[in-house]
């Protein structure tokens, strides 16, 4: 049977063309110039992730906090109990906090965050989680899109035979912000954590949230790891952006001033939905976004024994060879898309994982990125390095990586294009790998073209020894 209730009642057409679907899930701009995602829009996909969960069970609901989501997430809720499921609300929330409380939950049948990550101050979306805790992959988004994408024959409850038919119960709301607290408390309960050594370094801290989901939860867990001194930024959960909300370089002018104004040992930014982490040194330059995967993977495989697993994606730089290597461990690459790395995880049993912008999985915690986890490595690698995390960066191996890339206007120009990449490098490439557009891989560097999950674009990343090296094969690509 399917329900629909007369608000949700939109065009077929109005659901599948304004918006960007992927394996990341759902998002679109947001405003009345750019009417993308909708209140309508939401309580479509809402409704329609209830009827993938045949109306059962209970959904964990968080937003990341932006402007306008609250009213989303409300939505969200109004529609599942009207569809007959209970809902757990845990309001705005990092990502991986709902998918620990999917993954941990009894009766908890899957997760809807209301996020857009990193993107820009006018979009949002939502994002799907599964019963075990993790994203929605290919095949099971494919089922939710087809649900989406079948208009129901009425805004009643009917038989497969058209009669109307008893309206359904109306679902329960369980109030779940204590999950906050389990999840600083399982991040604290990580075994390669050592809060005597973060407590003795006297940490001095500058924090940037963009004023969004970490903007409370970080704030705690550095507290409770020992950190000293911890410089709120922009924590004031207000959701109005300081700054373009991607942890990039350019992005982060004024957490750079703060650390050298404020002598902070380093700077700690997550994005709006907090899953993602990046560092910023002493000396206000960049750690380098690809360099926290390297720093808690080193961490984790030397407090570890030998032969462990470790799984990245295609994008992430080389230096993880290079990490595992010293410590025996085997590296494993899949596909862009945190679930592609995160069951790989378990295929795999892999004892840490991530993505070079920023994503660091710890499964004992649960297998999925998440900031909290990359910020107590993080410290407790510096801790036991015992110098300055600029000192640290030399230690590590030294690569540059440099990214672009290609406007799009047209799906159709992908396959064109990454062909004629493919032609250009064949010649001189070392191997050639096609499960996630291109990865051409020469003695020591790297190419990697391929169309975004997020964006109507073509992203390239080239890592080589030198920057020259490397901006010399994204050249190549124009």
């Amino acid at each position: 049977m399917r329900f629909e209730p007369n608000s949700l009642l939109i065009t077929h057409q109005l659901v599948t063309n304004l918006l960007l679907r992927s394996i990341s899930g759902l998002r679109g701009t947001v405003g009345e110039d750019l009417p993308g995602l909708t209140a309508e829009i939401v309580a479509r996909y809402a409704a329609s992730f209830a009827e993938y969960n045949d109306f059962k069970g209970t959904v964990a609901v968080g937003y990341d906090g932006r402007l306008g989501g609250a009213r989303f997430y409300e939505i969200c809720i109004q529609t599942l109990v009207t569809c007959g499921c209970d809902v757990l609300t845990l309001g705005m929330v990092p990502t991986p906090t709902v998918a620990m409380a999917v993954e941990y939950g009894a009766d908890v049948v899957g997760g809807i965050i209301i996020t857009a990550s990193h993107n820009p101050g006018e979009w949002n979306g939502m994002k799907f989680l599964a019963q075990t805790g993790l994203f929605l992959d290919a095949e099971e988004n494919k089922a939710l899109w087809d649900i989406v994408d079948t208009p129901p024959p009425s805004p009643l409850l009917l038989s497969e035979e058209g009669e109307h038919i008893a309206p359904i119960e109306f679902g329960d709301v369980i109030d779940g912000r204590d999950r906050v607290e389990d999840h600083i408390q399982a991040v604290l309960s990580i075994p390669f954590v050592d809060r005597e050594k973060i407590a003795k370094r006297n940490f001095r801290v500058a924090l940037d949230c963009v004023n969004a989901s970490g903007s409370l939860i970080h704030p705690r867990l550095l507290h409770s790891l020992g950190v000293a001194d911890v410089i709120e930024l922009y924590c004031d959960a207000s959701g109005i952006f300081p700054h373009r909300p991607e942890p990039v370089p350019e992005n982060l002018t004024s957490l750079r001033e703060a650390i050298l104004r404020e002598k902070a040992d380093l700077g700690i930014v997550v994005d709006p939905d907090a899953d993602r982490l990046v560092l910023i040194m002493e000396n206000g330059e960049p750690f380098i976004e690809e360099n926290t995967i390297v720093l808690c993977a080193e961490h984790v495989l030397k407090n570890s024994p030998r032969g462990q697993t470790v799984v990245v994606n295609l994008s992430t730089t080389r230096a993880v060879e290079d990490i595992a290597a010293m410590y025996h461990a085997k590296v494993i690459r899949t596909a862009v898309g945190e679930i592609n790395v995160a069951k790989k995880m378990q295929e795999t049993n892999a004892i840490i994982g991530g993505e070079g912008s920023g994503g660091v999985i710890l499964p004992m915690v649960h297998t999925g990125r998440d900031s909290l986890v990359g910020v107590a490595l993080a410290l407790s690698a510096l801790a036991e390095f015992g110098g300055p995390i600029s000192a640290k960066r030399k230690e590590l191996p030294q690569y540059e990586i440099v990214k672009s890339k290609i406007e799009l206007e047209s799906q159709e120009q992908v396959k064109e294009i990454l062909s004629a990449i493919e032609k250009k490098f064949s010649g001189k490439a070392k191997s050639i790998n096609k499960e996630d557009g291109i990865r051409i891989d020469f003695e020591r560097s790297w190419l990697h073209a391929r169309a975004s999950n997020t964006e109507p674009i073509i992203r390239i990343i080239a890592e080589a020894q030198t920057k020259k090296e490397a901006e010399m094969l994204i050249t190549e690509c124009s």
